[in-house]
């Protein structure tokens, strides 16, 4: 969920910071004396839309290490984590990574790991001081190849690519609309409310939109347990998932709503919440594993 979350924020403020900046500079090329070339809007939403998915992919692991407080282990003096930083490297040469991702620790109670950047030899793998301290090292290594996984199969960069659409799109409509709102209001105050509609249809179309990428990310997730399956071994996994239900058991009742981050484990969840969820329940995560077997 970490890497998801990071990824569309990151992406949110970057398409705002974007449209702020043309409306000041006054790169509006879809607008004519007859009001909105649709053409021209669709090419100027598809370019700036796929531009900022790009600049939020790679600026995703910076931002993953401020936001984070991710501290970078140095592999030639890991210190105390020396045999995660070996089991790392095991896992990355069985998976074909040319280049061992950089690996981190931050401080958090909650059981979390997550992966992100913009390329396999620009990656960054980091887990929370609590799966640290309450994972056996296999529970580990399961949890530690899934993000591995996701390295491999490029899920940042497919992800951003599906990101961009649909930043398009948001754009698009965000812009149609705003238009037609603001046509409606004294001329002197137009370009006012044009402004302000766009930022907030943006934000508001933008979090929608993100429900097409949790859809994306719950398919994607069953490649990455299927890799780590593969990378670590299918009962490293099933361990890994049966700990954070266990886990996910001893929990407030006021944290289930907000999951385990790491393999994202679901409370009592309603349907609309379910749609925004990154990851699939944890029993058909465990189901599809030992079908597979």
């Amino acid at each position: 969920m970490k890497r998801i979350f990071l990824f569309i924020l990151t992406n949110i403020l970057v398409i705002t910071t974007l449209t702020i900046v043309m409306n000041l500079l006054g790169l509006e090329p879809y607008l004519n004396k007859n009001g909105i070339d649709y053409q021209s809007l669709m090419v100027f939403c598809l370019i700036w839309g796929m531009g900022g998915a790009f600049i939020s992919l790679q600026i995703s692991r910076w931002m993953a290490k401020k936001m984070m407080g991710v501290k970078v282990i140095d592999p030639q003096n890991p210190g105390q984590y020396a045999s995660l930083v070996n089991m790392m490297s095991r896992i990355c040469q069985s998976a074909g990574l040319a280049k061992l991702p950089e690996i981190g620790v931050y401080e958090s109670a909650e059981p979390n790991a997550f992966a992100t950047g913009p390329s396999k030899s620009r990656s960054l793998v980091a887990f929370s001081t609590g799966l640290l301290n309450t994972m056996s090292d296999s529970e580990v290594e399961g949890v530690a190849a899934h993000e591995v996984a996701h390295i491999q199969n490029g899920d940042m960069v497919t992800m951003t690519l599906l990101q961009g659409v649909m930043n398009a799109f948001v754009m698009f409509f965000a812009r149609v609309i705003a238009f037609a709102v603001s046509q409606n209001v004294k001329e002197e105050s137009r370009a006012m409310v044009n402004f302000i509609v766009v930022i907030a249809l943006q934000i508001l179309l933008g979090i929608l939109g993100s429900i097409v990428v949790a859809g994306f990310s719950r398919y994607r997730e069953f490649k990455a347990d299927a890799g780590s399956a593969r990378y670590s071994g299918r009962d490293k996994m099933i361990g890994a998932l049966k700990k954070l239900g266990q886990l996910s058991g001893r929990m407030e009742e006021e944290e289930l709503h907000a999951s385990i981050a790491a393999l994202k484990i679901n409370g009592r969840q309603s349907k609309i919440a379910a749609l925004f969820s990154t990851h699939p329940p944890l029993a058909e995560r465990i189901r599809r594993l030992e079908t597979n077997a």
